[in-house]
């Protein structure tokens, strides 16, 4: 083995190495996801050089540098006020959906016209349409963190893989009996998930352009899926109830998460894949172990239903959106709410944090999309304008643009 170079990834903290093994490059990536400000980073790159033999004395210099410029980074304080910088008539019928790429630059839409539009976040110029599906075009997604091929889920029941540069269609994936609700990319952009109305979940492979796998088990919808970093596990949420764990590799349901007393609304993986969290309309979230599927915690507070819940990139925090008006957040270890976020009118429908973990974004029935102080709960900033309920929002990863949908049928872009 022979190292080539290191990276850094900002967001979690990290850093990657590139390197030959057998004359093939490889890459492989030390996580610190808990790395901070007053880290002793000679003490922690000693370990590091103990526990990985690609870091050898010649290079521990450089790993310190790189390391003390991951600490720069989180130490940055951030006051950023967002202004409204386009307001974008997007589709004639409503909005379903709204994604970014990852550094941003582009963004998609999806709508009940049947198609999907691909934005310039810059100028808010629409670069091209994807037009094929016959019904309305409700998931969509880039394959993060490439971003050169977009996935739309219909509820024409097919799934239509494209290609962000030029708008061609590379395949059409035909298989599920009902709509397809909610779809994924695994992060190594091999794989494409479909979830469906018809209780099952479909793997499909980007290249050949076929299906791989069917995931049978659930009882009813499939509505949320979401694979583990490493990409050798996914997980299904359904209106069953349950939560599903599954092998990629072979389909073979691993565990089956029950507790939930309603249906479940949102599942998720941490980014060291050891938990998942999974938010319900039984008003609470919970914690399950993703090795064992044990049950972990249950976290409450919320006096309506969860309709959104995610963790920070380094899944030290969890945040729960809810019917109830509130968000709050959770400590991931002691499972303790650290914040209320209060002050929304109305039901929140999507929740999710800035890349370094500091501040959330939440979009809410009332007409306003908030942002919160991560550790607080203070609320720093409303962004108004829309006149209906907005029911998507997102960062870019530099976490310096935002991104909001609504039923009044625009998105509005924050810089």
């Amino acid at each position: 083995m022979k190292l080539r170079r290191l990276l850094l990834r900002y967001y979690p903290p990290g850093i990657i190495l590139e390197y030959v093994q057998g004359g093939e490059p490889k890459t492989r990536c030390i996580d610190l996801l808990d790395l901070t400000p007053n880290t002793d980073v000679i003490a922690l790159v000693e370990e590091i050089g103990k526990e990985e033999p690609l870091i050898t004395a010649s290079c521990k210099e450089h790993v310190i540098r790189l390391v003390r410029r991951l600490q720069e980074k989180l130490e940055e304080k951030e006051d950023h006020k967002f202004y409204l910088f386009k307001v974008l008539r997007a589709h004639i019928l409503p909005l379903t959906n709204v994604a970014f790429n990852k550094s941003g630059s582009r963004f998609i839409t999806g709508s009940y016209d049947r198609t999907c539009k691909v934005w310039d976040t810059a100028s808010g110029e629409e670069l091209r349409t994807l037009e094929g599906h016959g019904n309305v075009v409700y998931a969509i997604a880039f394959n993060n963190p490439y971003g050169d091929k977009i996935a739309t889920g219909s509820f024409d029941k097919t799934c239509k893989l494209w290609s962000t540069e030029t708008g061609q269609c590379y395949h059409t994936f035909r298989g599920h009996s009902a709509e397809i609700v909610c779809l994924s990319f695994n992060l190594q952009s091999t794989l494409v998930a479909t979830g469906s109305m018809d209780t099952t979940a479909k793997l499909w492979d980007i290249e050949k352009g076929e299906e791989v796998v069917t995931l049978s088990g659930h009882s009813a919808e499939i509505i949320s899926l979401s694979f583990n970093t490493t990409g050798d596990r996914i997980i299904t949420g359904s209106f069953d109830h349950t939560v599903a764990v599954w092998d990629v590799g072979t389909g073979r349901m691993l565990h089956i998460l029950i507790g939930h007393r309603g249906e479940i609304s949102s599942a998720q993986f941490n980014w060291d894949c050891s938990l998942i969290v999974t938010g319900s309309m039984d008003k609470t979230c919970m914690l399950w172990n993703a090795m064992t599927g044990a049950h972990i915690a249950t976290l409450t507070g919320h006096s309506d239903e969860i309709l959104d819940v995610c963790f920070d990139y380094a899944g030290q925090r969890i945040a729960a959106a809810s019917a109830d008006g509130s968000a709050r957040v959770y400590n991931a270890e002691t499972k303790e709410c650290i914040a209320k976020l209060e002050g929304h009118g109305g039901e929140i429908s999507k929740v999710c944090f800035n890349p370094k973990g500091n501040r959330i974004l939440t979009a809410s029935s009332d007409k306003t999309a908030r942002l919160w102080d991560a550790a607080t709960g203070h609320c720093l900033q409303i962004l108004e304008g829309h006149t209906d309920e907005i029911f998507s929002c997102a960062f870019n990863y530099k976490g310096d643009t935002i991104i909001t949908g609504s039923k009044d049928n625009t998105c509005r872009i924050w810089h």
